[in-house]
């Protein structure tokens, strides 16, 4: 049985990609193409939440039911004269106040997040930049564990590893994780999401090729990349108020351009 070569494993470890130095194997163009390359850089999409929009109306339904339970509450104690013992009464404020927290933090999850996480990797450097997208699901109400901030590592540190996680009456979540390990080991100090599926493994193994070769040894998309930014949202009312990606303008020159 194959094990991790990281202390400690991700969580739901199911393999290691291959490091940094490592040949990258078969590559493939499928997913979304890079949202940029050149002879400097190499730039993926990365995004936390599939689906967006669902989680908007995921909220709104938990909001609309606390509301419908609190005006039951008031509409007994006002009309009626009545509440109900205190064991219910208690119940029913603590039922109202988990669906305001879920709801407000799938809603605020939805809007917040920006419309893309992207990674870079410059060769020139060899260092990895990452837009990070920070939250707190369970507080949703607090706007200082809800932000964005972009970090830089150095390329021969970084590790990847494919995840699968059962979800109970769903079905296996999988996906990639980024690892930070201390140089020279295999010590985990950091870790950040890649992202979901199959596609970001594939993502990985292009970064090394990249890495190692120039944007010639990556496959070639049959579709321009995708304008995060400033596509169409339609109704989808998470993509509408969702922040754009607004990277530090120093950090921005710097992960695009040679030492």
């Amino acid at each position: 049985m194959s094990r991790s070569k990281l202390d400690p494993p991700c969580v739901g470890w199911e393999r290691d990609l291959p490091a940094p130095n490592d040949s990258p194997g078969v590559l493939e163009a499928f997913g979304d193409p890079p949202n940029h390359r050149n002879e400097i850089y190499l730039e993926f999409p990365r995004a936390s939440f599939m689906w967006r929009g669902i989680w908007v109306i995921g909220g709104l339904v938990c909001v609309a039911a606390s509301a419908s339970l609190a005006g039951l509450l008031t509409y007994m104690y006002i009309s009626r004269n009545y509440f109900p013992p205190a064991g219910i009464g208690l119940t029913a404020l603590a039922t109202i106040a988990v669906l305001v927290c879920i709801g407000g933090g799938s809603i605020r999850q939805d809007i917040s997040c920006p419309l893309d996480e992207p990674i870079r990797f410059n060769r020139l450097r060899r260092k990895v930049y990452v837009y990070r997208f920070h939250y707190r699901w369970g507080r949703p109400f607090n706007s200082a564990l809800w932000y964005v901030k972009p970090e830089v590592y150095d390329w021969d540190d970084l590790r990847a590893e494919v995840y699968q996680i059962y979800v109970p009456t769903v079905a296996y979540n999988s996906g990639v994780n980024i690892a930070v390990v201390k140089p020279g080991t295999n010590q985990v100090i950091d870790r950040f999401f890649f992202g979901h599926g199959l596609v970001p493994a594939n993502y990985w193994k292009m970064a090394i090729a990249f890495m190692q070769s120039g944007p010639d040894a990556l496959p070639k998309f049959d579709r321009p990349p995708r304008d995060w930014n400033n596509e169409d949202p339609g109704i989808n009312l998470a993509r509408r108020f969702a922040p754009k990606v607004k990277w530090p303008e120093a950090m921005d020159v710097e992960s695009r351009t040679a030492p």
